[in-house]
């Protein structure tokens, strides 16, 4: 038998341990496997050239500060089970298991009406089947059963699902360690050993002790400043944009219709068996199962699909696939301008008006050189699970009431950056 009690050295946190054999069938599951394939920022390495990190480095940053947070709550006395540890160790090794290629960029390209949250919970399912077939479970229960009832906040002790999922999570916790890390932006280093050392709980909620008050505070502006000076990037989110025209490009083409006014009939389009099936086929969410073809094309699609594909579009009989491909492979990306305002169907009608002349398009084609986006972010809900202050004599405040440099008003505002994305002609 093999030792499956391994020791991973982690450039973020140093040694992360695999505290059992059950998370290590897990971690060397293809679809856990798969992660490795995807990277964790994007297209954000086309503007900071160190973010080439993946998923699957990230959900074991997550699994080691889920140990550390269980540890600290152990130590003040809150009883967690060994089974309900491991149980929460793999909930988060798995939330982010369904993200598709470039993680967050396609969720709404390739397959319509269907989240990486939906199909983390089908990959979850298949896992736990798979896994109770190998080891032979007898009755009922299943290895993963647990971790799927946190993951799904189903489970009675509801402050593990709020380390999986809440405004003070060990997934926020590891991407904002991680992705700082990784891009050089010092902002977003946040305490997280610190924070995890004042966690408590109180009739069954997080609550952070209020010694670790000014830890929080930094936590949320870390996360703010992140969101700005990197996940919101003017140049990422061109990028994106640009990524997501020539997939909506290549599916259009690849499922014209022969009948149409143009008479064209599809392009036979270079891709994987994985990108053909989501290009040629309409796919829709009641096509995902456990046990289904969308989902298992979708677990053989990454970032290499995409990027091969895009490689040899550039020589496409298609004006605008070939174009935007290769403006996208030799990183001439969308040009970004800000907005007052929307822009108007005269504004629009101009812009196609413009790259028709210019591409020797149709305006209709013209359409996917330029791209309308809106990028908003704020930093705390306070309708979602709030993070919660204890004082020392047991009182509990919301960290909006409790911070004397945060207020509501400032943790809630939503700004709005409206931008205009062009293709280069000097491309």
């Amino acid at each position: 038998m093999p030792n499956k009690r391994k020791i991973i050295n982690d450039p973020v946190f140093g040694f992360l341990t695999i505290p059992n054999e059950l998370v290590y069938d897990v971690l060397q599951h293809p679809y856990v496997q798969r992660l490795n394939r995807i990277r964790q920022l994007g297209l954000s390495y086309l503007v900071y050239p160190g973010a080439l990190h993946s998923r699957f480095g990230h959900s074991l940053g997550a699994m080691h500060l889920m140990q550390e947070a269980i540890a600290a709550l152990r130590a003040k006395g809150v009883e967690i089970t060994e089974e309900e540890a491991t149980a929460a160790q793999i909930a988060i090794l798995l939330h982010d298991i369904g993200h598709g290629p470039f993680s967050h960029v396609l969720e709404h390209t390739l397959v319509d009406g269907v989240t990486h949250e939906d199909i983390s919970l089908l990959m979850m399912e298949r896992i736990n089947e798979d896994l109770s077939r190998q080891q032979s479970a007898v009755g009922s229960q299943k290895p993963l059963d647990m971790a799927i009832a946190i993951f799904r906040n189903e489970y009675p002790k509801h402050f593990l699902h709020q380390l999986i999922s809440s405004q003070l999570d060990v997934d926020r916790m590891d991407y904002l360690c991680r992705d700082s890390f990784f891009t050089g932006v010092q902002e977003g280093r946040v305490a997280s050993e610190r924070l995890l050392k004042m966690l408590d709980v109180r009739n069954d909620r997080l609550v952070v002790q209020v010694k670790g008050i000014y830890s929080v505070e930094k936590f949320l502006v870390a996360r703010r400043l992140m969101y700005w000076q990197v996940y919101l990037h003017k140049t990422s989110v061109a990028a994106e944009q640009q990524l997501i025209k020539i997939l909506s490009r290549a599916k259009q083409l690849a499922r014209m219709n022969p009948n149409d006014t143009t008479g064209q009939e599809p392009l036979r389009l270079f891709c994987s068996p994985a990108l053909h099936y989501f290009l040629y086929k309409p796919v829709s969410v009641d096509m995902f199962a456990p046990h289904s073809e969308a989902l298992d094309m979708y677990a053989l699609l990454d970032d290499t699909d995409v990027l091969s594909a895009i490689k040899v579009w550039i020589s496409s009989d298609d004006k605008v696939l070939s174009a935007l491909s290769r403006a996208f492979i030799n990183r001439r990306l969308f040009r970004g301008e800000l907005l007052e305002q929307p822009l108007t169907d005269d504004e629009k009608q101009s812009l196609n008006a413009y790259y028709a002349d210019r591409l020797g398009v149709s305006e209709e084609d013209a359409s996917f050189l330029w791209a309308e986006h809106v990028s908003t972010s704020n930093t705390y809900s306070e309708k979602a699970d709030t993070i919660d202050i204890l004082y020392s004599d047991g009182t509990v405040r919301d960290i909006a009431e409790a911070s004397e440099i945060l207020d509501l008003a400032s943790l809630t505002r939503k700004p709005i950056k409206r931008y205009l994305f062009k293709y280069r002609l000097d491309c």
